[in-house]
């Protein structure tokens, strides 16, 4: 499914000022009516009177409007698969999501710096396909091999400092992990971007490094973070509680460890890249890319996608029209089918 002109979606703010708005009409009518005469009387003047007729219309009228919004999207289904010839390269993301990443020297933290980067680096991607992997103590897949960058994207914004229990930072696990992403039938180019503050807990990765690289992987890294560091804070509810400390009570400083970082990337045929400017990051992407010859793959999508707004353009009218023949009255034909006992309940009271 492909969304046309998603930001028709920013109509839908206008349900809770509609909502409120009717929550304030209800007070007043209230408010008035109490002035005017108590309960029993209004009742008496004004037998018809509705109080769940509003309330149906409302519901009428936001349900309209949503499907109207959904309409003005213009949402397209494709109907059927078809297999296509593209050019371009594997390209896997590793991400580090250990408690380092949440450090603020670089804003918002680093881990958010990081999912920024990777963003708009998939903005600038062609078709090229992606994946991804979060690693920390341990590394863990997230996302094959795929051309689709709106699934890399939700997946993307998923990662959390959280998700992986193991605490550390292995990025040999990542390359190891990496390794086995990659289409061995097809040999495309690979290209492996690790997006760390280069702090390496586990070490020996010189080695898994080389496996890489005979495997015609060249590993591209992205530092995140500064030289001078920041403490690493322990949130509760989004509020910061305190700061990670070290056995001797100290805070921790985790700093930014672009040695290691640049060793991996020379050893693998790739290059260091410092993540602290956004604009810069995604044009040396692309420069390094644009060196590497494409290969041709096969790639399944879907194809003759077909507007289905007309759809809920239709559903939103019918819901417009009920909301104009729903009157706020009773309605004469629900009270003769007596659903809720109504006069047997007088006659009882009579005969009391």
């Amino acid at each position: 499914m492909v969304l046309e002109e998603k930001i028709w979606f920013w109509l839908l703010l206008v349900i809770p000022v509609i909502l409120l708005l009717f929550l304030i009409l209800i007070f007043w009518q209230n408010r008035t009516r109490n002035k005017f005469a108590d309960a029993a009387l209004l009742k008496y003047l004004a037998p018809n009177r509705s109080r769940s007729k509003p309330v149906i219309k409302l519901i009428l009228l936001l349900l309209g409007i949503s499907a109207l919004v959904i309409a003005l999207v213009n949402p397209k289904i494709g109907s059927r698969m078809e297999t296509v010839k593209r050019e371009g390269v594997d390209i896997v993301f590793a991400i580090d999501v250990s408690k380092s990443m949440e450090a603020e020297d670089i804003a918002p933290n680093r881990l958010e710096k990081s999912k920024q980067l990777v963003s708009q680096i998939l903005n600038s991607l062609g078709s090229d396909r992606v994946g991804i992997i979060a690693y920390a103590g341990g590394a863990f897949p997230q996302l094959p091999i795929t051309t689709d960058y709106s699934a890399a994207k939700m997946f993307l914004q998923a990662l959390n400092t959280d998700m992986i229990s193991s605490q550390g930072t292995a990025i040999g696990d990542a390359i190891e992990l990496a390794t086995t992403y990659y289409d061995d039938d097809q040999q495309t180019n690979r290209v492996l971007f690790i997006i760390s503050d280069g702090e390496d807990h586990e070490g020996n990765v010189e080695e898994l490094v080389e496996i890489a690289s005979e495997k015609g992987i060249r590993i591209f890294t992205i530092g995140v973070g500064t030289a001078k560091g920041g403490p690493i804070p322990i949130k509760r509810n989004g509020v910061i509680q305190n700061y990670k400390k070290d056995r001797e009570g100290e805070t921790v400083i985790t700093r930014l460890n672009s040695v290691t970082l640049e060793e991996i990337a020379k050893d693998a045929n790739g290059a260091y890249i410092s993540g602290n400017v956004t604009s810069e990051v995604v044009g040396k992407v692309q420069e390094e890319l644009q060196n590497i010859e494409k290969t041709e793959f096969e790639a399944k999508q879907f194809a003759d996608y077909k507007s289905q707004f007309q759809w809920f353009l239709g559903i939103a009218l019918a819901l417009f029209f009920l909301d104009i023949f729903v009157l706020e009255r009773s309605t004469d034909w629900l009270k003769r089918l007596n659903l809720f006992n109504e006069s047997n309940k007088k006659d009882d009271n009579k005969d009391l």
